[in-house]
């Protein structure tokens, strides 16, 4: 009787011990986390000149970390130098012709009135101090456009970025929009997504995420949707979902927040949604990408 009572007493500590072990797990993964896959999308950006000319020196190579701001590139400069001291040049004789005309109407509005000038000849001195205002006023901004031109000599990254592809070599021509350098930049990186109609409302602009790669050193990558398509599609073909691949579903961007060296362009990754008041504390070990 009493190995009976004993048999029974550690039967249902077992019983409880389950239970509650499984309420453990059920709480702290969260029964509502809406799992998703996507990949890795960077941004690029092409390099290139407003103006023609030929290159004459590239700092940098492929692979190499470029700072926002950094003059990466420039063409030659003496044609658009030399442009600029012609604008120059026409500025000062145009404004010389004009200080001579002003100075003839002033007198021939004197004599005019004396009958020593004709009204007519008055008049033509007047038009010409106009025709040479409007001059001087083109041949100003003629030197605000070549000024323009040569400051675009040089081009700079316009953000933190890598080099992908060296597009061009010192010496080339190139014309106006050529690439000369390929850029990915560092941010902003998000994660495209699709999730299912059916899940559609449960999820919400600026939701948490958790971004998993399948790289075991690599941390989990805090996130948040920026982006919810208003438009349905059908599922890509690269893209894994849960359910059926015919079924509708809807693009998704999640911006990564905390984005590092070990994203790449393209690389696969699994998202957690967490609905309010439910994330995870960043332990890579919660989630086997595998047993999804």
């Amino acid at each position: 009787m009493k190995r009976r009572l004993i048999a029974i007493l550690i039967g249902g500590s077992l019983v409880l011990f389950t239970s509650l072990f499984f309420l453990f797990e059920k709480k702290k993964n969260g029964s509502n986390v809406i799992t998703l896959f996507g990949n890795v999308d960077v941004r690029q950006v092409d390099i290139s000149f407003r103006v023609p000319g030929r290159i004459e020196t590239m700092f940098f190579e492929e692979g190499q970390y470029v700072p926002k701001g950094t003059l990466m590139t420039q063409i030659e400069k003496q044609p658009y130098i030399d442009e600029v001291d012609k604008a120059k040049a026409l500025i000062e004789s145009v404004r010389a012709s004009l200080e001579n005309a002003i100075e003839i109407a002033k007198r021939r509005e004197a004599l005019v009135e004396e009958g020593a000038v004709s009204a007519e000849d008055y008049q033509n001195a007047l038009t010409q101090k106009e025709v040479l205002t409007g001059q001087l006023k083109e041949a100003e901004a003629s030197l605000r456009v070549n000024a323009k031109n040569l400051e675009d000599c040089e081009v700079a990254s316009p953000s933190n970025g890598i080099i992908l592809t060296r597009v061009k070599e010192i010496g080339s021509v190139v014309k106006q929009a050529d690439p000369v350098y390929t850029v990915s930049l560092t941010d902003p990186i998000w994660v495209r997504a699709f999730v299912a109609e059916p899940l559609l409302g449960q999820i919400y602009p600026d939701m948490p995420a958790d971004v998993y790669t399948d790289s075991s050193n690599l941390p989990v990558y805090k996130g948040h949707i920026g982006f919810i398509s208003p438009v349905a599609e059908f599922t890509p073909k690269t893209v894994e979902t849960l359910d059926l691949r015919t079924d509708l579903v809807y693009r998704l961007r999640i911006i990564v927040d905390n984005p590092d060296w070990g994203l790449k362009q393209g690389m696969p990754v699994t998202i957690k949604l967490h609905p309010r008041g439910q994330r995870s504390h960043g332990n890579k070990g919660d989630l086997d990408p595998k047993s999804l």
